[in-house]
């Protein structure tokens, strides 16, 4: 998870603190919405996802929306979100592949207009 959060803060400019958070609601979000044929895969491609998604539930509202007012409680703002999310999503292409990936953003309805 390190070298994930140092690409968000990285790209958002927020603290660890915050960037771990972000993080750790991301992919329980893409645990809660996305295909469960796709996403444990991508979950275990990345070093530490379980233990983070464990240490940081979030509200687990549905939806964009859910994961958006969770990252907005965590303390990004608008442009931070989108930026978190573009780390992320890059970062999960290089550890498992972007077919992978592609296709869990593709089947979570409003994602794409974030990544």
């Amino acid at each position: 998870m390190d070298e994930l959060v140092a690409k968000i803060v990285a790209t958002t400019g927020a603290d660890a603190t915050v960037a771990r958070r972000a993080a750790a609601l991301i992919l329980g979000f893409l645990l809660r919405e996305g295909p469960p044929d796709k996403v444990p895969a991508l979950i275990d491609a990345l070093p530490g996802a379980r233990e983070a998604i464990a240490a940081n539930p979030g509200s687990g509202a549905g939806g964009v929306m859910g994961v958006f007012n969770d990252l907005t409680a965590a303390g990004l703002g608008m442009g931070q979100i989108q930026g978190a999310a573009k780390a992320f999503v890059a970062y999960a292409r290089e550890k498992s592949g972007a077919a992978v990936v592609d296709q869990i953003v593709a089947s979570i309805p409003g994602l794409s207009q974030f990544v």
